[in-house]
């Protein structure tokens, strides 16, 4: 008596329609999302291949890996298909790639651009649902002495204490501070707050000349530069 394997798994595909062996032959650059998933989960089902799977679960939230990582195990359960072991899966990679992204970002370049603290501060804050404020203290080559997080939660002038910023700016001896904060909202316009507490540390930071070059409103796949507005 002859079994039927009702899982269409990978090694039933056709050679050329192989995420592995094509990943293997032509690089991880050539495969498209859905396959680098399918890689992950390794079989769909009877009606539906692995990759098929995977462009469903990719669709559900825009074909948008950020939204991906975002979704819990018993979220991916909620798919058709996805079990236990292929949820892990796909929330580890995901993980890892994060994790991957901010050690990128401890390497601290030399600041050249706004675009280089987006690339920076945006794995440590972008995605997060609530506000955080933190400096980014250079010194006069502009490269990266140190980050540290000024506040968390709603941003009011209340929550930035002027001494304690400038404090570690002297005993790094920095000569200049980027201001970065998150929006959860996805709206990069600056607020009044936003706008009054760049003022507050730029006068503070004059006296003790320690310049304010920028304030990085950053979300979670964009940023608004003051620097660039000419807002600074």
């Amino acid at each position: 008596m002859l079994y039927k394997n009702n899982s269409m798994s990978i090694k039933s595909w056709a050679e050329d329609d192989r995420p592995r062996e094509k990943l293997m032959l032509k690089g991880k650059t050539a495969l498209s999302d859905a396959e680098l998933i399918a890689i992950l989960i390794g079989s769909g089902s009877r009606n539906e291949s692995a990759v098929d799977l995977s462009k469903r679960i990719l669709s559900s939230i825009d074909n948008n890996l950020n939204k991906l990582g975002k979704l819990s195990v018993s979220d991916l359960l909620k798919f058709k298909g996805i079990g236990d072991a292929k949820a892990v899966s796909i929330i580890t990679a995901l993980e890892l790639g994060r994790r991957r992204r901010i050690e990128d970002a401890l390497e601290l370049p030399e600041i050249k651009s706004s675009k280089a603290i987006f690339n920076i501060m945006q794995p440590l804050i972008g995605e997060l649902q609530h506000e955080e404020f933190w400096i980014v203290y250079l010194n006069n080559s502009n490269r990266v002495l140190h980050k540290e997080q000024l506040s968390k939660g709603g941003l009011t002038g209340t929550l930035v204490d002027v001494r304690l910023v400038f404090k570690k700016g002297i005993e790094l001896f920095s000569t200049a501070i980027i201001l970065c904060h998150n929006h959860p909202s996805g709206k990069l316009q600056p607020s009044q707050a936003d706008k009054s507490i760049t003022s507050k540390l730029k006068l503070a930071g004059e006296t003790l000349d320690i310049k304010v070059l920028d304030h990085i409103i950053i979300t979670e796949n964009a940023y608004f530069s003051f620097a660039d507005e000419n807002l600074i």
